[in-house]
């Protein structure tokens, strides 16, 4: 049995990485910001956080046990302060395998030194917001929840941070819970 997880935890690795590049251009980071911030919905954040981090690409695959895995960029007042990486491992029924954006908005110094303290985790109440960009429909996701149209999720700090996500291919389905582990390495 311990065998069997080994070997579904290495091949969901290996999934979620093949979806990511190794080395991101900085045009990607720049192109990624430009589509969150086409999204009504993150206006707020872009004007009046402290802070954000972007990550262009996170590669996400799973068959029982999944991973997922990014590379991204800490702004402070709109200057890159340093590296960041997401990891995340869930357990629980998923299968398939996608790739997808993120941001994570900083309300404050507070929110932003706790992040970029070196190893920072998602606790068990955070939650995103998926964005569709070039429909009006967003899907709210604090598991396999969602809205459409007027009732569409918005984002809110929750311990300082807002985070939202935007799916960029793959199909994976999941009813899983996952928890995402940062690392931050000032520049």
């Amino acid at each position: 049995m311990k065998k069997l997880i080994r070997l579904i935890s290495t091949l969901s690795l290996a999934a979620s990485l093949m979806f990511t590049q190794v080395a991101l251009a900085d045009s990607e980071y720049s192109d990624t910001i430009a589509k969150f911030k086409q999204a009504s919905d993150t206006h707020r954040f872009f004007d009046n956080a402290y802070g954000y981090a972007i990550f262009p690409t996170v590669g996400k695959g799973g068959l029982g046990i999944g991973a997922a895995y990014g590379k991204g960029q800490v702004f402070r007042n709109q200057s890159y302060t340093g590296d960041t990486s997401l990891t995340q491992i869930s357990l629980g029924f998923q299968i398939g395998g996608q790739a997808y954006s993120e941001i994570i908005f900083f309300k404050n110094a507070k929110a932003y030194e706790e992040f970029t303290s070196g190893s920072f985790e998602f606790g068990a109440q955070a939650s995103a917001v998926a964005i569709n960009i070039g429909a009006n429909a967003q899907a709210g996701t604090t598991g396999n929840s969602s809205g459409a149209g007027g009732k569409a999720a918005k984002a809110a700090y929750i311990n300082g941070m807002a985070v939202y996500t935007m799916a960029k291919g793959g199909l994976m389905f999941e009813a899983a819970l996952a928890g995402q582990s940062f690392t931050f390495k000032e520049k």
